[in-house]
């Protein structure tokens, strides 16, 4: 091969690289929210929808306001479920979704802060105990959730 035919493949794969479309939401991302919670059950461990997908992965990939409407009609209702639960455990699943949700939105396109900001408000415990559940849970989540 000559240099002119290695430059125009070196090209054509720096363009295919460039062009390349965001990975699709994931059908398990508008789960019922049952699922996510049970999804929590893992945590701190991994946290994963029945086919695989990350928390995180269902927000960042969520680019339009129709995917995040999906990903929030599966994840708001999940937090409330927890938030309603003053122990430790539920505690710290509400806070792993917390940093799931932060980690992935870090990754999007900004149409998912307001998500964060939901997600975040379902913390409102006074017991200290609680509190650092939901805060050891947030760590794990921004970390791998």
């Amino acid at each position: 091969m000559g240099a002119t035919t290695l430059i125009g493949l070196a090209l054509a794969a720096l363009v295919a690289g460039c062009g390349s479309e965001p990975e699709q939401l994931s059908p398990a991302c508008s789960t019922e929210p049952d699922e996510v919670t049970a999804a929590l059950a893992e945590a701190p461990g991994l946290v994963a929808l029945a086919d695989g997908t990350l928390l995180s992965e269902c927000v960042s990939r969520a680019t339009d306001d129709a995917d995040l409407q999906m990903v929030g009609f599966a994840l708001t209702p999940a937090a409330d479920g927890l938030a309603e639960r003053p122990d430790e455990r539920s505690a710290l699943r509400l806070g792993f979704l917390v940093g799931a949700v932060r980690r992935g939105a870090s990754a999007s396109n900004g149409v998912s802060f307001e998500l964060v900001r939901r997600m975040e408000s379902r913390v409102r415990y006074d017991d200290p105990a609680l509190l650092e559940a939901a805060e050891r849970g947030a760590r794990a989540g921004e970390d791998h959730g």
